[in-house]
């Protein structure tokens, strides 16, 4: 059966479209509780968290519905981090859990993720099952299942994230900007960094359900960077919308990004007890990163764009660190999927055994000029075979050597080939990238 809805990161649009109306969220519910409850061995218990959006309200009730009329119990958690549900499902040993959230977009958009029971993405034969049963009539379950408010789940979470520290770690004395993007960290990251002892300066924890990610968050830090510096903090934080990725500011008020915050975990990882056996990245992590950990001598590989393809390449290779140049960092060791807030700790212990500042950790790695440039299409091609465009793509790579790479990378949401050059000089890497574009575009007509 093909996929119709499950994409790589859930099911995600725009409020009002296809298929994200509150009559398919509660059709969802309905088959996604029909499935999990026949599978189920203990308790039929689903858990429901949400990020900070206004329509989070309407798809929870819909979900809620949909559950209980498939006979399925249910506990809500309300706002929470995306990998806080993960680690609740595991620790209330629910059958699955679902997040109502559409990551770093605007909150015009809003989509649905589930958890297995290990806290884990579904298997897919699981969502092929649910997707066929939503081509079902709806029906009511002999018994009706109950849903109740767990009221201690952020406390919960928070004492999580601390224990993952070693006994006796603390942040006094350290002053930390931290910016939760209105979204789902607001009432959780502060908690976690004051209770460790640092002076935390929160920034956008005022959620009104339509400022989530508006000028704010990772993916716009430029309030974060005049804060850093406007308090002569130590650093500054920014989460997304849902919690799962993070930037850091170091105190000069420049920005570090997924592939500096891996760098500096992993170098940390190497010089401690556990150690360290590789890092997995994607195909657009920084070719600086790559030579910086070759440097270490600590193995790396890369997986496609995605947090489910670095996982699988975590799992195929037995690695405990994997992440996305955005920031979207996972340590299996601690976790089980991506979490800012627990990475953002990793940094912390990075800093506090090494007596260094953030600034001077990340100089351990050189980022590469890398220029990207979209080459529309008409239709999508598979440019493998085109003769033309591999053989400018062979001469570039024999310019560049061991001094940079070339990438092109068809995007998965809309007609366009990324053409992407990096290498040590930026007017050379910005030259080799436009005569690429130029023969890419020749060849796609």
């Amino acid at each position: 059966m093909s996929r119709q809805f499950f994409g790589t990161d859930g099911i995600r649009g725009r409020v009002g479209d296809s298929p994200i109306t509150p009559d398919f969220v509660l059709k969802l519910g309905w088959a996604a509780g029909c499935v999990l409850a026949e599978r189920a061995t203990g308790n039929k218990r689903i858990l429901i968290g949400k990020d900070t959006r206004i329509s989070g309200y309407m798809f929870e009730s819909a979900l809620q519905a949909g559950l209980i009329n498939a006979g399925v119990d249910v506990g809500l958690l309300g706002p929470m981090p995306t990998p806080a549900i993960a680690y609740l499902t595991r620790t209330f040993q629910a059958q699955a859990g679902i997040v109502i959230s559409a990551s770093h977009n605007p909150y015009e958009d809003n989509g649905i993720k589930f958890f297995s029971s290990t806290g884990t993405k579904l298997p897919d034969d699981v969502e092929l099952a649910i997707e066929a049963q939503l081509e079902k009539p709806m029906m009511t379950a002999e018994r009706l299942g109950k849903a109740r408010r767990i009221e201690d789940a952020a406390g919960r979470y928070i004492e999580f994230c601390k224990g993952t520290m070693p006994w006796g770690f603390g942040l006094q004395g350290v002053k930390i900007v931290l910016d939760c993007a209105n979204g789902a960290t607001y009432h959780i990251a502060p908690d976690v960094f004051r209770e460790l002892g640092a002076t935390v300066i929160p920034l956008a924890v005022e959620p009104n359900g339509t400022n989530i990610n508006r000028a704010c968050g990772s993916t716009s830090p430029e309030m974060l960077q005049e804060k850093v510096l406007e308090n002569g903090a130590d650093l500054g934080i920014a989460f997304d919308g849902d919690g799962d990725r993070l930037i850091f500011v170091d105190d000069k008020g420049e920005l570090v990004d997924g592939d500096e915050i891996l760098y500096i975990i992993a170098a940390a990882k190497q010089k401690s007890d556990v150690g360290i056996r590789g890092v997995v990245g994607t195909l657009m992590s920084n070719y600086g990163f790559e030579l910086a950990l070759q440097r270490l001598d600590i193995p790396f590989v890369r997986a496609k764009v995605g947090d489910r393809y670095v996982i699988e390449a975590m799992k195929e290779n037995g690695w405990q660190l994997g992440g996305e140049n955005s920031g979207h960092i996972i340590c299996s060791d601690v976790t089980t999927t991506g979490d800012g807030i627990i990475a953002a700790l990793q940094v912390m212990l990075a800093l506090a055994s090494s007596g260094k500042t953030l600034h001077e950790l990340k100089e351990g790695m050189h980022k590469m000029p890398q220029v990207m440039i979209n080459v529309r299409m008409a239709s999508r091609q598979d440019l493998s075979g085109n003769e033309l465009v591999q053989g400018a793509v062979a001469r570039t790579e024999a310019v560049l050597g061991e001094r940079g790479r070339v990438l092109l990378r068809p995007s998965g949401t809309e007609p366009v080939v990324r053409v992407m050059v990096e290498g040590e000089d930026l007017a050379e890497v910005k030259q080799l990238a436009q005569e690429l574009a130029e023969t890419v575009e020749g060849a796609l007509g």
